[in-house]
Order: structure tokens, then C-alpha cells, then sequence
């Protein structure tokens, strides 16, 4: 497979967690950042490998085969991160981008060795579960920070916006993996939050607290 077949799959994948519907083709285009006529080409070309099911005007869905392989996909970014954040030092803010280019390192013997090296890591350090060699991947009881009434006891568990601006401003307010957050208040009129971390009090936007994964206490 090419990197650019293996990008497509890894995308369809992550599109079609959020739904059970085939995943249309303009979703795909605007996450490649491609045109919609060569998304096509892709589609029809994976399709032939039988690592999707592809019916026009009738979305896209991975097939069992197209789906591990997403998954194999996923599993080497995600460890390849643990591993740069662990063991090189980069922050979380640097690791997406590397293991992107890591991530299609072809040796199976390699991925299971680096597994075995981290101590088995069962999520990357933005909170997202690694699949493990099989391709079961656990599902994390997670909501977003935006849908928490005002009072409740949260701790943080991931982040639905990975890019370098996003986790710098959560390191500029000391938010990372495990931290304790209090919910201190809740307004209606933008649904911003005065949030209260490490014993600083702080106000984030509904912005920001639709991008950050909690668990409730």
C-alpha cells in the first residue's frame, strides 16, 4: 500500500467513528484536503483491494480487512508517540506530527517490539486508546467538557483538537492528562467556563471546552 492509500483509510476510519452512516465523499476531501474527484479516484482504487465498500452517492465504509488495517495504522502512530513523549523528551504538542511519518514503517516485528519496549501503553499522550495487535480497541467513558453542568468534579482524559495551538494553551493553564478540574460556573450567555485547576481559577471558552475530553468524579 502507498502512504497516501494508508492516510485515506486512517481517515475514513477516524470519520467513521462519530457514525454508523457511509461516510460521504466531500468528508473525506475536506479532511485530505483534496478535490472530490480524486478522493473518488482513491475510493474506487481501495475499493479493487476490497478495503472499502464504495457506492456513489451512497458514501463509503471500510470493510473487515480495510478497518484492521486502519486500526494496524493507528496503533503504530499512537505507540510511536508514547514513545517520542517517553523516551525523547518532545511534548505532547510535537509528537502528532513525527509519528505521521512514522506511522508507515511496514515491519509488523518492529511495531510488536516497540509495544513490548513501552510496557504495553493502552493510550497515546492525548488520551486516545492504542489498538492493540489483534485490533481491539477499548472503548474510553469520556464526554466533552462543554456538555458538564456547572458543580460537577471532572478529571481530564484526552483531547478532540491535537494541533500544537491547542495543547500549548492547555499547557500555558497547566492542563494536561489527570488533571483534576472544578466546574465552578457555567454562562448562558456564550457557555464559557470558570474552571478551577491547581487551585487557580480560570475562564475558557465553550471553544475550548468542546475540544477537551473529561471523565466526571
Amino acid at each position: 500500500m502507498t502512504y497516501s492509500e494508508e492516510n485515506y483509510l486512517k481517515v475514513i476510519y477516524h470519520l467513521s467513528t462519530a457514525t454508523s452512516k457511509g461516510i460521504a465523499t466531500n468528508a473525506i476531501a475536506n479532511e485530505m484536503e483534496s478535490k472530490p474527484s480524486s478522493v473518488t479516484d482513491m475510493l474506487q482504487k481501495l475499493a479493487e483491494k476490497d478495503l472499502v465498500i464504495y457506492k456513489k452517492y451512497q458514501g463509503v465504509s471500510l470493510t473487515d480487512k480495510g478497518r484492521f488495517t486502519a486500526l494496524m495504522i493507528v496503533r503504530k502512530h499512537r505507540l510511536w508517540e508514547v514513545f517520542l513523549l517517553e523516551k525523547l523528551d518532545f511534548s505532547w504538542d510535537e509528537v502528532h506530527d513525527v509519528a505521521e511519518q512514522l506511522e508507515h514503517i511496514k515491519s509488523d516485528k518492529l511495531t510488536d517490539k516497540l509495544d513490548e519496549f513501552l510496557d504495553f501503553p493502552t493510550e497515546d499522550p492525548h488520551g486516545d486508546p492504542i489498538p492493540d495487535k489483534e485490533g481491539n480497541i477499548k472503548k474510553v467513558d469520556k464526554k466533552l467538557l462543554s456538555e458538564v453542568e456547572a458543580g460537577k468534579k471532572v478529571i481530564c482524559v484526552g483531547v478532540k483538537d491535537s494541533s500544537p495551538a491547542f495543547l500549548q494553551y492547555l499547557d500555558k493553564q497547566q492542563i494536561a492528562l489527570g488533571s483534576a478540574i472544578d466546574i465552578v460556573s457555567k454562562e448562558d450567555f456564550d457557555m464559557s467556563l470558570t474552571l478551577r485547576v491547581h487551585d487557580k481559577q480560570l475562564t475558557v471558552s465553550n471553544k475550548i471546552a468542546a475540544n477537551l475530553f473529561v471523565k466526571t468524579l
